[in-house]
């Protein structure tokens, strides 16, 4: 594993949305503190991403004292959005998932998520996020739940494994697409002082005192074909 060390640490208060990078965190079972418990979805309850939708991208959350965020975004009022009370829930479709998630109270977050992206959106929160969504059983221990992320509660990525990547990219068709940064996969914990790709044998990292299991892979370096904000979606750089 060579001389693997904690690079970095990245919180995303809000799926999708830019996050922030905080030099210190806590881990919860579903995952860090204040990660992806909030999300946006359309008027059909399908969750809103980059994907779908680029100008995400342009959003931005900062954490705020009991779990609520602080939306920004370009030519937009910023916008502090509380934790709600506990009130009747929606459901919501992510991928394959149906979760139940409590709307942001009154019209003003939705309002302004639906007049920042150009469509009907709102934005909803994981109340409980120790029983709203399970994890695949066939990566999980029976009562294992994550948030609203993708499928898993951390999302690990390796600077060695990104050099590797660009270099790949400088050398292919597309090598006006890279170098692509960090934050275009949007993880949860960067590692550097690995091998390329040595992620993918390790069973099992522990950070500090908290060990963790590495059940799966995630498919997003494949799925992310963005650019950064403001430039629009991109081709595929390999």
């Amino acid at each position: 594993m060579g001389n693997a060390h904690l690079h970095s640490i990245h919180i995303h208060p809000v799926k999708a949305v830019r996050g922030l990078a905080p030099r210190e965190a806590v881990v919860e079972p579903w995952g860090l503190a204040g990660d992806r418990r909030w999300v946006l979805i359309d008027d059909g309850g399908k969750v809103v991403t980059q994907r779908r939708q680029p100008r995400v991208a342009l959003v931005a959350a900062e954490l705020r004292p009991g779990g609520g965020v602080r939306l920004s975004a370009p030519g937009m009022p910023p916008l502090t959005v509380p934790v709600p009370r506990p009130a009747v829930s929606v459901p919501v479709q992510i991928f394959r998932d149906k979760v139940e998630a409590v709307p942001a109270e009154g019209e003003a977050a939705h309002d302004w998520v639906s007049s920042c992206l150009g469509f009907d959106a709102r934005l909803v929160y994981m109340d409980d996020p120790a029983t709203r969504r399970p994890i695949a059983p066939e990566y999980a221990r029976p009562g294992e739940t994550v948030s609203f992320a993708d499928g898993f509660p951390l999302l690990l990525a390796t600077t060695a494994s990104l050099d590797a990547l660009n270099s790949l990219i400088a050398q292919g068709e597309h090598a006006g697409e890279g170098p692509l940064p960090m934050n275009r996969f949007r993880p949860n914990v960067v590692v550097a002082g690995t091998s390329a790709w040595a992620e993918d044998d390790w069973s099992r990292i522990a950070v500090g005192d908290d060990p963790g299991r590495g059940p799966g892979h995630d498919p997003r370096i494949a799925l992310r074909a963005e650019r950064e904000p403001r430039r629009g979606p991109g081709r595929w750089p390999v």
